[in-house]
C-alpha cells in the first residue's frame, strides 16, 4: 500500500514537476547569461585540466578547485551512468540519448548557477572550513521563516536521499555485481566497504579530497579504455549507431512500436529524466563540492563546474550508449529488429551493458569489466554523497551530531550489500526528487545574482 502510493508520487514528480522544473531552470540561465555553457565551455576545460592533479595536498581548509571538481564527479558519474542510460535506451530507444544530450547541454547553464552561489554564499565555520551549498542560498533568496522552511526542507530531503538511502542504492549495486561476476558473497563485500568508507568518512573533508583526486581520474581511465575497445572493434557500426540515435529521436515508433505521439513522449521523457539524474544538475546535491574549493573568483568554479556534466553525460554516459546500441542493436544483434519475442524478458536496464560488452569481451569478461567500473562509479559516489550529507547535518544540527550521521550511513551502506527493498529505492527517489524543488525555486529567484557575478565584458 505505501510502496505503491510512493511509486504514483514519484511517477507524478518526475513526469509533471520535475522534467518541466528543471529544464526551465537550464533554459532560463542559458538565456539569461547567453550561452555560459559556449561562451566560457574553453575556460572551464583548460581551469580544469590546468588544475588536475592527482597529488593535489592537503590544503588548510577546503579543497583545490580539481578536488571540488573531482568530488563532484565523483558523486554524478554513478550506476545511472552505466544503469540509468541503458534503462533509458531499453524503454525510449536510441533516441532517448538525443534528448539526454539536449538535458545536459541546458543542464550545463544549470550547474553554472549553483556552483556559483555556492561560492558567493558560503560561511567560513569558527575552525576555518567552508560550509556552502543550497541552504545557504535558499536562505539568501528567502529571508526569514519561509526561507528557513525550504531550506531545511531542502537538507533533511538530501540527508535522507542521498545520506542514507541513496548510499544503501550504491553499495546494492557493488555487492549484487560483485556477487555475480566473482562469487564473492555480498555481506563480504558489504564489510569491506564499510570498513574503508569509515576510514574515509572519519578523515574529513582533507581525506575525502585526497581520494577522490586519485580515483576520479583512473575510473574514468579504465571505463574510457574498456569502452574505447569496444567501440574500435565495432568501428564499422558507429556511423549506423550515430544515425539512430539521431532517427530514433524522431522516429521512435519504428524501434519502440506503439503510435508516433506515445512513442515519441516515451522517448524525450526517458532522455529527459535519466540525463536529468545522471548529471544532477539542479538538483542541489554538487554545490556542495564546488562550495569548498579554494578559488577568489565564483565564476572561476562555475566554469569548472560545468566540465563535470560534459564530462558524466558527454563522455561516460555517451559511450556507454555507444556500446549498447553499437553490439546490440546494429545487424545481428538482438534488438537489430526491435522488441520483439523474448529478447525484453531477457534484458534489462541491469544487464544490459554487460551483454553489450560480453559480445566483444566475451560473457565473463564483460561481466567483470562492467563489475569492477559499477564499484568505482558507485563507490565513488558514496564518498560524495555522504560529504552532502553530512553538511546538511552541520546546518540543521551542528558540528557535534557528524559523529552519529557517520555511523548512521555507514550502517545503511552495509544493508544495501544484503539486502533489496523495493520500498527504500522508492522512498529514495521521492527524497531525491522533493529536494530539487527548493533549490530550483531558489535558482529561479538568484538569476540576477549569477549574471552580475560573471566578468563583466562578457556577459
Amino acid at each position: 500500500m505505501l510502496l505503491e502510493a510512493v511509486q504514483t508520487i514519484n511517477a507524478y514528480l518526475s513526469d509533471y514537476i520535475l522534467v518541466f522544473l528543471l529544464i526551465g531552470v537550464g533554459l532560463w540561465y542559458t538565456i539569461r547569461t547567453r550561452f555560459v555553457q559556449i561562451r566560457y565551455f574553453g575556460e572551464g576545460m583548460r581551469r580544469m585540466f590546468g588544475s588536475m592533479s592527482l597529488r593535489g595536498g592537503k590544503h588548510e581548509h577546503g579543497m583545490s578547485s580539481f578536488q571540488a571538481l573531482a568530488t563532484a564527479i565523483a558523486a554524478q558519474v554513478g550506476t545511472g551512468n552505466i544503469v540509468g542510460s541503458a534503462g533509458a535506451i531499453l524503454t525510449g530507444g536510441p533516441g532517448a540519448i538525443f534528448w539526454m544530450w539536449i538535458i545536459a547541454f541546458f543542464g550545463m547553464a544549470t550547474i553554472y548557477a549553483e556552483a556559483t552561489l555556492a561560492i558567493q554564499t558560503r560561511k567560513k565555520g569558527g575552525d576555518g572550513s567552508y560550509h556552502g551549498g543550497p541552504v545557504y542560498y535558499i536562505t539568501t533568496a528567502f529571508q526569514g521563516g519561509f526561507g528557513k522552511f525550504l531550506a531545511g526542507f531542502f537538507a533533511v530531503a538530501i540527508i535522507l536521499a542521498l545520506g542514507f538511502m541513496g548510499c544503501m542504492v550504491q553499495s546494492n549495486s557493488i555487492g549484487s555485481t560483485f556477487e555475480t561476476a566473482f562469487g564473492v558473497p555480498s555481506w563480504i563485500v558489504g564489510i569491506v566497504l564499510v570498513v574503508i568508507c569509515g576510514f574515509i568518512f572519519l578523515g574529513g573533508v582533507q581525506r575525502l579530497a585526497s581520494v577522490t583526486e586519485k580515483l576520479v581520474p583512473i575510473m574514468a581511465a579504465i571505463f574510457l579504455l574498456g569502452a574505447v575497445v569496444v567501440l574500435l572493434l565495432r568501428i564499422q557500426y558507429i556511423p549506423e549507431t550515430f544515425a539512430m540515435i539521431f532517427r530514433y529521436a524522431f522516429e521512435p515508433q519504428a524501434i519502440i512500436g506503439g503510435g508516433f505521439g506515445a512513442a515519441l513522449k516515451t522517448a524525450i521523457s526517458q532522455g529527459a529524466k535519466r540525463g536529468l539524474f545522471s548529471n544532477e544538475a539542479g538538483m542541489g546535491s554538487t554545490p556542495h563540492a564546488h562550495a569548498q574549493a579554494n578559488v577568489r573568483d565564483p565564476h572561476e568554479q562555475g566554469t569548472v563546474a560545468m566540465a563535470s556534466v560534459f564530462i558524466d553525460t558527454f563522455v561516460v554516459l555517451t559511450l556507454n550508449a555507444l556500446v549498447i546500441i553499437s553490439t546490440l542493436y546494429t545487424e545481428g544483434g538482438p534488438l537489430a529488429n526491435g522488441y520483439v519475442g523474448d529478447v525484453t524478458s531477457q534484458l534489462d536496464s541491469a544487464n544490459l551493458a554487460q551483454t553489450a560488452f560480453g559480445t566483444v569481451m566475451g560473457a565473463g569478461a564483460g561481466s567483470a569489466f562492467v563489475a569492477v567500473c559499477l564499484f568505482f562509479f558507485a563507490f565513488s559516489t558514496i564518498l560524495g554523497w555522504n560529504l552532502f550529507g553530512k553538511l546538511n547535518v552541520i546546518y540543521l544540527f551542528g558540528k557535534k551530531a557528524t559523529t552519529v550521521y557517520t555511523l548512521v550511513a555507514l550502517v545503511f551502506i552495509f544493508l544495501g550489500t544484503v539486502t533489496s527493498n523495493d520500498l527504500v529505492w522508492a522512498l529514495t527517489d521521492m527524497f531525491n526528487f522533493l529536494m530539487v524543488i527548493p533549490n530550483a525555486i531558489a535558482l529561479f529567484a538568484l538569476s540576477r545574482r549569477v549574471v552580475s557575478g560573471m566578468p563583466e565584458k562578457k556577459r
